[in-house]
């Protein structure tokens, strides 16, 4: 009889870009791709690993949008930041469907919809095995999902953020415009920063280094990337102290 895979981690922190949640669309939100992700939630919660999550909105708005719309950076990081809100709540039903019981606590007051962050909470909630999602970013504008994601990956003590995207990890270039772009599996948070690589913002690898929290970033949309992340198994670009 085959074991299953072991938990390499005890907590995460997943960042999800809300691309992610379109699927093959080009805006907004595919059911298909929301059920995918609930799936290999799943499968990382099966192993009793506490999970929080971090989702940005991004296939709703972006505050970087400003410039286009003609509308000032706070306000629209502001829009930003409530559409992350919508994603995370589409999350919580994505998994509430597949019989997992989630809470979703955002930077902003938003009481009549989830829940305002209480770091006592959270750390309660993942204590006894309530995943999190984690909306809002950081409450503030300027600062993207990406340091929403280092900053409560530092608070709840996450041993790990799993960055995950639609490319198979970090590369010495834009694989999609140089076919001879190379996958980096190890690299150094000094590395990432000095060669600006397009791992995470600057902000947010700062801060994981200066928590010594691992970033592994990796094909969200791989079969069982996920479990392999979770399981210590090499999978994607791992970012370390060296």
């Amino acid at each position: 009889m085959t074991q299953p895979p072991k938990a390499a981690y005890k907590r995460i922190l997943l960042k999800l870009s809300g691309e992610a949640l379109m699927g093959d669309l080009k805006f907004g939100i595919e059911h298909q791709a929301c059920h995918q992700i609930a799936q290999s939630i799943k499968e990382v919660y099966d192993l009793g690993i506490q999970i929080g999550i971090v989702v940005g909105g991004g296939n709703i708005f972006r505050g970087a949008h400003a410039e286009d719309f003609g509308f000032a950076r706070t306000p629209a990081d502001h829009i930003g930041m409530l559409a992350t809100t919508i994603n995370g709540l589409v999350l919580q039903q994505s998994l509430s469907s597949l019989g997992i019981e989630s809470r979703v606590m955002s930077a902003l007051i938003t009481d009549s919809l989830v829940e305002k962050y209480n770091w006592n909470h959270a750390v309660h909630s993942l204590n006894k095995g309530v995943p999190l999602i984690f909306v809002g970013g950081t409450g503030n504008p300027y600062f993207t999902t990406d340091s929403a994601a280092a900053l409560r990956a530092s608070e709840i003590n996450a041993e790990i953020l799993l960055k995950a995207t639609k490319v198979d990890g970090v590369y010495n270039d834009d694989p999609k415009k140089n076919p001879n772009a190379v996958r980096l599996p190890k690299l150094t948070y000094s590395d990432a920063l000095t060669q600006r690589l397009n791992v995470m913002d600057a902000t947010a690898i700062a801060l994981c280094r200066e928590n010594k929290i691992p970033i592994c970033v990796f094909n969200l949309f791989e079969k069982g990337a996920m479990l392999k992340a979770v399981t210590g198994r090499e999978i994607g670009s791992l970012v370390t102290g060296g």
